[in-house]
């Protein structure tokens, strides 16, 4: 892990000195997941309510610049202007580093359609399954940990060796057996929890963000 990236988690914890406990997870997750996606991994997200607005969040954070800049590849770069001219210079100058992220609550299509025609507590599962390979990722978002929907993605995940890190309150519920890692906040108020939820994926994001594109300083 870089230099920057530990002091990062070092700074973090000094002010949340609450989620202390949930140091040394967090430098789980972030070496994991980004060893996982510089191979190819991708992270796919799920919650409900709160929390599915906290999937589209992350999904937002890694899709593009979150703190630091991201340029693309310099020969992929050079190779659009080649190709496309002023186009390709376009392409280069505005296109950003990017972390591939699936927000699953975002296929209302799908979503209605399956939780018409089969069993809605499976929707986020079935998207698992079709989009989940080993060497993936999937953020398992439930305050209370026993959201049916979230459990059986993370079920579905653990079938298909996708790593599994789960952010709930105080227990972790359910979830718990089915997470590698699980970010369980000391709340059990749904508000208070997604309020803990926030920093801790802003500083996930931030953690991969530096890992994969940043520079020791």
């Amino acid at each position: 892990m870089k230099e920057y990236t530990k002091n990062l988690i070092e700074s973090f914890f000094l002010k949340f000195s609450d989620l202390q406990y949930l140091k040394e997870s967090m430098e789980k997750s972030i070496s994991l997941m980004t060893s996982r996606i510089q191979s190819g991994g991708k992270i796919l997200i799920c919650g409900n309510g709160g929390s599915a607005s906290d999937s589209e969040h992350i999904a937002g954070e890694l899709l593009k610049e979150f703190y630091i800049k991201r340029p693309i590849n310099q020969e992929f770069g050079e190779r659009l202007i080649e190709v496309y001219g002023e186009e390709g210079r376009v392409l280069t100058e505005n296109l950003q580093g990017a972390i591939p992220a699936i927000s699953l609550i975002s296929q209302t299509g799908f979503l209605s359609a399956f939780g018409n025609d089969a069993k809605p507590e499976l929707t986020y599962a079935q998207e698992v399954f079709a989009y989940g390979n080993p060497g993936d990722m999937l953020i398992a978002i439930s305050t209370s940990g026993n959201a049916k929907n979230v459990c059986y993605a993370a079920m579905m995940a653990k079938a298909l060796d996708v790593f599994v890190l789960s952010l709930t309150g105080e227990n972790g519920g359910n979830l718990r057996k089915y997470s590698d890692v699980l970010l369980n906040v000391p709340e059990t108020e749904t508000y208070l929890v997604q309020e803990l939820h926030l920093p801790l994926y802003h500083l996930l994001c931030r953690g991969i963000e530096f890992e994969i594109f940043g520079e020791e300083r």
